[in-house]
């Protein structure tokens, strides 16, 4: 059995070949072992490599500032990380270049961080030398990136293949906020997510850092914000900046949001007064419920605010500062007597009055030299033209604002936190093609932004939500259009994941730290292909339990398992590649791994029979055996060309209704792929095109 299950574990290791045509990138860059993510511009591969040897350097030429220096010199200890070789070069200085160095960086002029500046670069590698080109540092950065995801190997040792690429993002927003205030996250999460960020030319954090549940940053002003609402856990000013100088060194902005008039609890702790309604107030421990607002009526209330974010606003040195304005339900205005009598005459709805509320904080906030952003809420009548709209509702209003002259970004349908297929992410487009907008109005999309929200996550679980899931988002908001093939998308992605680690996100080493502490004193190995094929329930439906608390340990089986179970998005690929093609080669992939789960049971319920945290995936581990031995007869009516009796096929009704059961607030996601092989059985043939096509399972949440 052991044999059995090392073989199906390198199975499950090894990656699936790709159809023949990712759209709009032709068949022999897939096939080139290229794993770059995001996809560049345009890629035209060549015969040779340029070897990684202890003679490797690299040299800029042009006015590249600190930041290309820095950067240069992070890939060399990168690159002698990852290959063992220990280069001559220990740092790129700002000494007048070598022409003749390995990887020369040609640059016109340092860049200044802000959105919409020049990003692209050309990359040409042949067997001599790397040349790399951009107009500004920021261009270099992403050059850099590229190179480092180019490095192979084989027998003879480490190298880049001879290309030449041209690139420059689609969209100039490519953003992922992470919400602190719910659970925090210490400095050294928000660093190593930043070193994610870059990696795949993403350029905006957007931290979320007041909600009803913690204020999470020092406010000299008024220190009391962190002293009674923050629950001793915040950043310093200091720490900002550290956090600000981190990401500027890689090419990203950071922008603050403080929500309001609503999820403002963390606010009124401190400041009732400031409140609609009398206090006292305590930072939530549970999430959702009743979501207090500050009283637009109240002088005092301007006055707070003003002072707050001029000094927020000398502290980022962004040019933007997020106000929220989501979620006011209005509630507390409305059974407010002195609120009542502020609207009339002319304030006719509380959305009129939070408009009127959001006029004057940007009216602050603009003369403080920043431009406000907001959920989508705040497109009201009367907005100044200057908001940036940040649409997380849906489309229609992403494109209602751009109409109507404002900037906008995208953020619904690329919510990480609600742990959807990373496939449904991937083809969430904020312009689809067939879209008919003006050029004017297609200017006005900034781009698109992935959301954190951090209810259900912890510093030892956060990366396992962004990550790799958030690098697919990043391609889409950073390569053309027409790249967007599934399962060209996960075979690349599974080593951008690998690439990932090796850049200090936690994402895999902390699931094995979770499972062996879930595990007890027990091997792991049972327990992990279980978790390789289910993934947290989708959407809200653990928040809808109401069980969880920002004090939850959140450490069970279902925070262990991921939006990318990689075995089954594998197992089903198969499954529709053999549906659509069928061949020897791959049925003998699907067996394999089908006997691999079976053999793989007894170890398993031996495990969870032995670790009460386990006992709740009982059901799953049954579930999973029960179908593989369904899948193994589909494919033996084929194998002898006979059609499955339909009285067989009946028969397994109810295992797969059980199949598509929670448990533990997990999901099987294989089921879809085995029922096909029971459809294509009850044919009795192999015939192709199955008219199901899936990148992983589907099956609802």
């Amino acid at each position: 059995m052991a044999k059995l299950i090392l073989v199906v574990f390198a199975l499950a290791l090894s990656l699936a070949s790709v159809p023949a045509f990712a759209d709009g990138v032709p068949a022999p860059l897939q096939q080139a072992g290229l794993n770059l993510m995001p996809w560049p511009a345009h890629v035209q591969l060549h015969e040779g490599r340029l070897a990684l040897t202890q003679q490797f350097d690299i040299a800029v030429t042009g006015h590249p500032g600190p930041r290309v220096h820095d950067a240069a010199t992070r890939l060399l200890q990168h690159l002698q990380r990852r290959s063992g070789i220990a280069f001559s070069q220990h740092a790129v200085t700002a000494s007048p270049g070598d022409k003749q160095a390995q990887l020369v960086i040609n640059v016109r002029r340092p860049g200044v961080l802000k959105i919409g500046e020049d990003e692209s670069y050309s990359l040409h590698i042949d067997s001599r030398q790397a040349v790399l080109t951009a107009e500004d540092g920021l261009g270099v950065l992403h050059g850099l990136q590229t190179f480092q995801q180019l490095l192979q190997s084989d027998p003879t040792g480490y190298y880049l293949p001879a290309i030449d690429i041209r690139d420059k993002p689609r969209f100039q927003w490519r953003g992922l906020m992470i919400d602190v205030a719910r659970h925090f996250q210490p400095v050294d999460v928000i660093e190593r997510n930043l070193r994610g960020m870059a990696a795949v030319k993403m350029n905006v954090l957007h931290l979320h850092l007041s909600d009803n549940q913690g204020f999470r940053i020092e406010s000299k002003v008024f220190p009391e914000l962190t002293e009674q609402g923050s629950d001793g856990q915040y950043y310093t000013q200091d720490q900002i900046k550290q956090i600000i100088q981190y990401a500027d060194e890689r090419g990203i902005i950071v922008v603050p949001e403080f929500d309001l008039p609503a999820h403002a609890v963390s606010f009124f702790v401190s400041h009732p007064e400031l409140a609609s309604a009398p206090g006292p107030y305590h930072l939530y421990t549970r999430f959702g419920g009743k979501n207090p607002a500050f009283d637009p009526s109240n002088p005092e209330t301007y006055v707070f605010l003003g002072r707050f974010f001029k000094e927020m606003a000398g502290l980022f040195p962004a040019p933007y500062i997020h106000i929220g304005g989501d979620e006011n339900p209005g509630t507390q205005w409305n059974n407010n007597p002195v609120i009542q009598a502020y609207m009339q005459p002319s304030i006719t709805s509380n959305e009129a009055l939070q408009t009127q509320f959001i006029q004057k904080l940007a009216a602050m906030i603009t003369a403080d030299g920043k431009q406000i952003i907001g959920w989508d809420e705040i497109l009201q009548p009367g907005l100044e033209k200057s908001a940036i709209i940040q649409s997380w509702r849906g489309k229609d209003s992403l494109y209602q604002a751009a109409r109507e002259g404002h900037r906008t970004i995208l953020s619904n349908g690329y919510y990480i936190d609600l742990l959807y297929p990373t496939s449904d992410n991937y083809l969430n487009d904020p312009i689809p093609p067939g879209t008919h907008l003006k050029r004017s109005v297609r200017r006005n999309i900034l781009g698109g932004e992935a959301e954190m929200w951090s209810e259900l996550v912890r510093p030892g679980t956060i990366d396992s939500r962004i990550w790799p899931t958030t690098a697919a988002i990043a391609e889409r908001l950073w390569s053309p259009q027409d790249v967007r093939d599934v399962a060209w998308m996960y075979k690349r992605l599974y080593l951008v994941n690998l690439q990932l680690e090796d850049l200090g996100l936690t994402q895999i080493r902390n699931q094995g730290a979770l499972l062996r502490q879930l595990a007890g004193q027990h091997e792991i190995e049972p327990l992990q292909m279980l978790v390789d094929v289910i993934s947290p329930v989708r959407g809200y439906q653990r928040m809808a339990t109401g069980n969880y608390t920002t004090h939850s340990p959140l450490a069970s089986i279902v925070d262990a398992a991921t939006a990318n179970p990689w075995a089954a998005i594998r197992f089903n690929e198969w499954v529709d590649r053999f549906v659509d093609h069928p061949d020897a080669d791959t049925e003998q992939k699907i067996r394999l791994q089908l006997e691999g789960w079976i053999a793989n049971d007894p170890a398993l319920e031996a495990l969870i029979d032995r670790s009460p945290d386990l006992h709740s995936v009982k059901p799953l581990a049954q579930s999973l055996v029960t179908l593989s031995k369904i899948g193994l007869q589909a494919l033996d009516y084929l194998d002898r060309k006979q059609a499955a009796p339909r009285a067989w096929a009946r028969g397994t009704t109810t295992d797969f209704l059980q199949a598509r059961e929670s448990a533990a607030e997990t999901k099987l996601r294989m089921v879809d792929g085995i029922e096909q092989l029971v459809v294509m059985a009850l044919k009795g043939e192999r015939s192709s095109g199955s008219g199901v096509t899936r990148g992983e399972e589907k099956n609802g949440g």
